[in-house]
C-alpha cells in the first residue's frame, strides 16, 4: 500500500476530485496554500493499493495541467534612489507536486 500526496491548484482540484469519485478513488481533501504564490492549492492525501498506484497517477496526470498566469513582481523595498516599479511577470502555474510514500500500515476503527 502507498501513501500520495497530491497538491494541486484549487482550479483543477474540483474536476480532480470528480474523478476520483468516478473512479471508485478515496481522497481526503486538505485546504493548504503555497509559499511562491502564495495561492491557493488543495492537497489530496491517498491511501491505494499498490496495483492501482498507476492508476491513480494518470488520473492526476489527465487533470491537473500547466499553464502560464501572469502576475505582478512584488516591489523591492531597497532604498535606493532608483525608482523601482512593480512588472508584470509570466509565472508556470498549475500541474500537481506528488509525494509516493510506503505504508507499514493501515488501519480503519
Amino acid at each position: 500500500m502507498k501513501l500520495i500526496i497530491a497538491i494541486v491548484q484549487n482550479q483543477d482540484s474540483k474536476r480532480l476530485a470528480d474523478e476520483f469519485v468516478e473512479n471508485g478513488i478515496r481522497a481526503t481533501k486538505l485546504s493548504s496554500t503555497g509559499g511562491f504564490l502564495r495561492s491557493g492549492n488543495t492537497t489530496f492525501l491517498l491511501g491505494v493499493e499498490d496495483r492501482k498506484v498507476d492508476e491513480v497517477l494518470e488520473l492526476i496526470k489527465e487533470n491537473c495541467s500547466t499553464r502560464s498566469q501572469t502576475m505582478m513582481s512584488p516591489p523591492s523595498y531597497d532604498f535606493t534612489l532608483e525608482s523601482d516599479l512593480t512588472y508584470p511577470v509570466d509565472v508556470e502555474v498549475g500541474g500537481a507536486t506528488l509525494f509516493v510514500l510506503p505504508i507499514d500500515q493501515f488501519l480503519q476503527f
